[in-house]
C-alpha cells in the first residue's frame, strides 16, 4: 500500500516547480527572444475579458497607483499587468500540481512517470499553440522553435511532478504503520529542500534574465529623409528644429513641467505587455480591399518608400483618455511622418470606400474616415520621434497622429490597413468608450512657487504655472481664481505650435495663510472649459484642477 499526498500536497508541489519554470521563461525570452509566455497567454485573456470588467479593472489599479502614490501611471501599470499576467500562470500552475496529484492518486507507481510526462507534454502543446496563435513577444524565425521551447520545459514540468510524488508517496506496512510522524517529517524536509531549491533557482534565474534585458532600443534607421524642412544628420537622423517660442518674453514659473517631454519620459499606454518587435528589413504596410468576397491588395509600402515623400513635421502634445484631471498621460515631442493624405492619392481606392481600420502588430485596431484624411493634411504616419526613429515601445515602425483626438483613436505598431466600405467600432469602443474621443479641454496648475517670491516694489508676488490643452482648437485665454475670489486672466507663453499644449504663469500677491487654488481654460474660438466633474469614462475627464498651499 501506499500512502497517497493530499491533493494540497499537489498544490503546493505546482507552486515550487512553475516558479522556476517562469524564470527559464524569462531567461529564453531575454537571451534568445524566445516566447515570454505569461505575455501570450495573458493577451487572448485581455481580449476575451468582457469591456465592462476591463475597464473597471483599469481604473481600480490606476486608483491603487494614485492612492498608494507608486509613481508614474503608466509605468506602474504595466508593472501591475506584469504581476497579474505572472500570477495567472502561477496560479495555473498550482492548480496543475493539484490535478497532477489527484491522477496520481488514482494510479499505480508505474504509470506516475508517464502520466507526469504526457500531462506535461499536453499542457505544453496547448500553451504553444497560444502563443504561436496570439503571442507578439518572440523574436525568433522561425517561431516554431518558439513552440518547440515551451513544449519542452512543460514535459520536464511535468515530469516534475511525477519526481516529486515518487519521493513523497511513502509505501504503508504494517511496520511502518506506527511511524506516521517519521513519515510527516521526511515529507516536510522533502518540501522544504524542494522550496529551497525553487526559491534559488528562481531568484538567480530571475537576476540572470534581468542581466541579459535586451531592453527597448531605438530600431535601426533606414535611409535618410530628402527635401522637406528637416535635414538629414550624419547619423540618418533628422535635426530637430529649435522650439519657435524661444524669445517669448514670458518664463514658465519655476516647478513649471518642461514644454517638450523627452522621448524617455513620454507616456506610454497600450494593450501590450511586451512592446512587439518588428523587423524593418521585412515590413510592410499593405492596403487590403476588404469590399469583396475575396481580400485584394491594392497597395504595400516598405518603410523606405514611406520615407520617401516629402517629410512633414510638428512639435505635438497627445493624452491617453484615460487621463485624470492633472494626470501625467500627456506628452509633448516631435514628430516626424508622411500626410496620409498624400500617400493616399498612391493607393487606388474603390469608389465606394469609406474608411479604414489601421491594425496594430500588438492586436490593437481602429477605424479613421477616409473625408478625416483628405481633409486634413495635418493626419500623420509617423515614423520619427524627436528626430529619430520611432523607439520599440513606443509604436516602431509606423504610428499615426489624428489632430484633436485622445491616443485610444491612434495605433501603434501599425502592420496592415484595410478599406472598409462602412465604419466598424475599434478595439476600446467595442469595450465602452466613447467613439469619438475627442480631446477635451483642460488645464492645469503644476506649481506654486512659495521658495522663488518675486519683489517689485513694496509688493511681493508668488509664480503660480502649469498649462492648458485643447487639442488642435488651441487656447485663448487661461483663469486663476484663489480662495473662491474673483478669476484672474493669466499670462500665456506662445504654444511651440498650434497642436501642443500652452505655458501659462500668474503672478499672485503674497499673503500668508492656507489658501486654494483654481485654474480653468477658454478655447481658442470662445468656448470655455467644462467645469462639471466627469470621469475619464467614457469619454475624457473634465472639471477644475485645484492645489491647496500654506503659504508662511
Amino acid at each position: 500500500m501506499i500512502r497517497k499526498p493530499h491533493v494540497l500536497i499537489g498544490a503546493l508541489v505546482g507552486a515550487l516547480l512553475t516558479a522556476p519554470l517562469l524564470a527559464l521563461i524569462f531567461i529564453g525570452q531575454q537571451a534568445a527572444g524566445l516566447p515570454f509566455l505569461p505575455s501570450d497567454f495573458f493577451n487572448p485573456v485581455r481580449d476575451l475579458t468582457p469591456g465592462g470588467l476591463i475597464t473597471t479593472v483599469i481604473d481600480s489599479v490606476k486608483s491603487i497607483i494614485l492612492a498608494l502614490n507608486l509613481g508614474r501611471v503608466d509605468t506602474a501599470a504595466k508593472n501591475v499587468e506584469f504581476a497579474m499576467a505572472i500570477g495567472l500562470l502561477f496560479i495555473l500552475g498550482i492548480v496543475a500540481g493539484a490535478i497532477f496529484f489527484a491522477l496520481f492518486n488514482r494510479s499505480e507507481r508505474p504509470t506516475w512517470l508517464r502520466t507526469g510526462v504526457i500531462g506535461g507534454l499536453l499542457v505544453g502543446v496547448v500553451m504553444a499553440l497560444v502563443s504561436l496563435q496570439f503571442g507578439i513577444s518572440s523574436t525568433v524565425d522561425p517561431r516554431i522553435i518558439g513552440g518547440l521551447w515551451i513544449v519542452v520545459l512543460f514535459t520536464i514540468w511535468g515530469w516534475g511532478h511525477a519526481w516529486a510524488y515518487n519521493r513523497l508517496a511513502a509505501p504503508m506496512t504494517a511496520a511502518t504503520a506506527t511511524t506516521s510522524s517519521v513519515q510527516s517529517v521526511d515529507r516536510r524536509q522533502f518540501l522544504i529542500t524542494l522550496g529551497a531549491a525553487s526559491a534559488t533557482l528562481t531568484v538567480v534565474g530571475a537576476g540572470l534574465g534581468a542581466l541579459l534585458r535586451r531592453g527597448e532600443t531605438t530600431s535601426p534607421t533606414s535611409v535618410a529623409l530628402d527635401g522637406g524642412a528637416a535635414q538629414s544628420s550624419a547619423s540618418g537622423n533628422i535635426d530637430v528644429p529649435p522650439p519657435s517660442n524661444l524669445d517669448d518674453p514670458l518664463m514658465p514659473a519655476p516647478g513649471t513641467r518642461p514644454e517638450i517631454t523627452p522621448v524617455a519620459e513620454h507616456y506610454r499606454i497600450d494593450i501590450s505587455l511586451v512592446p512587439p518587435s518588428i523587423d524593418e528589413a521585412t515590413w510592410t504596410l499593405p492596403f487590403v480591399s476588404k469590399m469583396s468576397d475575396q481580400d485584394e491588395t491594392l497597395a504595400e509600402f516598405t518603410l523606405d518608400e514611406i520615407k520617401a515623400y516629402d517629410p512633414t513635421s510638428a512639435y505635438i502634445t497627445m493624452s491617453c483618455i484615460s487621463n485624470d484631471v492633472a494626470g501625467d498621460l500627456i506628452s509633448t515631442t516631435y514628430w516626424t511622418g508622411v500626410s496620409f493624405k498624400r500617400l493616399l492619392e498612391d493607393v487606388p481606392l474603390p469608389d465606394n470606400a469609406t474608411h479604414l481600420k489601421l491594425i496594430g502588430a500588438d492586436g490593437f485596431d481602429e477605424t479613421v474616415a477616409l473625408d478625416v484624411i483628405r481633409s486634413d493634411e495635418r493626419v500623420m504616419l509617423a515614423y520619427y520621434w524627436d528626430g529619430k526613429p520611432l523607439e520599440q515601445k513606443h509604436g516602431f515602425p509606423l504610428r499615426i497622429h489624428i489632430p484633436d483626438h485622445y491616443g485610444m483613436k491612434q495605433p501603434k505598431w501599425i502592420i496592415r490597413i484595410e478599406v472598409l466600405a462602412a465604419d466598424e467600432d475599434g478595439y476600446w469602443v467595442r469595450r465602452g468608450w466613447d467613439k469619438e474621443a475627442r480631446v477635451r479641454a483642460t488645464s492645469v496648475i503644476d506649481t506654486v512657487a512659495v521658495n522663488d517670491v518675486i519683489t517689485e516694489g513694496d509688493q511681493q508676488l508668488i509664480p503660480i504655472g502649469g498649462m492648458a490643452w485643447a487639442g488642435a482648437r488651441g487656447i485663448s485665454k487661461v483663469e486663476v481664481r484663489v480662495d473662491e475670489a474673483e478669476w484672474q486672466e493669466a499670462r500665456l507663453r506662445a504654444p511651440i505650435s498650434d497642436r501642443t499644449w500652452v505655458i501659462w504663469r500668474y503672478d499672485w500677491p503674497f499673503a500668508e495663510g492656507d489658501h486654494r487654488f483654481e485654474v480653468r481654460c477658454i478655447e481658442a474660438d470662445g468656448t470655455p472649459q467644462i467645469e462639471s466633474v466627469a470621469g475619464v469614462r467614457p469619454s475624457g475627464a473634465t472639471g477644475i484642477h485645484s492645489v491647496r498651499e500654506t503659504i508662511g
